[in-house]
């Protein structure tokens, strides 16, 4: 019970920081890395914070939907970044 009680606060602890750095951040590009970490960081405490069978699928969606996210930020970023150039 302990050991998961670590992995969550570390969990958590990435995720706070992870999510503190994207809004610090200036550069819009520099910030996609960190909201992933963050996303990784907050299904892994979704998964820890519940013990049961469908956290992990709740926590799976929510990875997914937040790849999808990420992704397309990145590609409306190429896009404009092509626009300008």
């Amino acid at each position: 019970m302990l050991v998961t009680e670590l992995v969550l606060a570390v969990c958590a602890v990435i995720a706070v920081y992870a999510a503190l750095r994207a809004v610090f951040e200036k550069n819009t590009a520099r910030k996609l890395p960190f909201i992933t970490v963050m996303n990784f960081a907050v299904a892994g405490v979704i998964v820890l914070i519940l013990p049961h069978p469908l956290t992990l699928i709740a926590a799976a969606a929510y990875l997914v939907g937040a790849t999808l996210e990420a992704n397309a930020i990145a590609s409306a970023m190429e896009k404009l970044r092509g626009e300008q150039t």
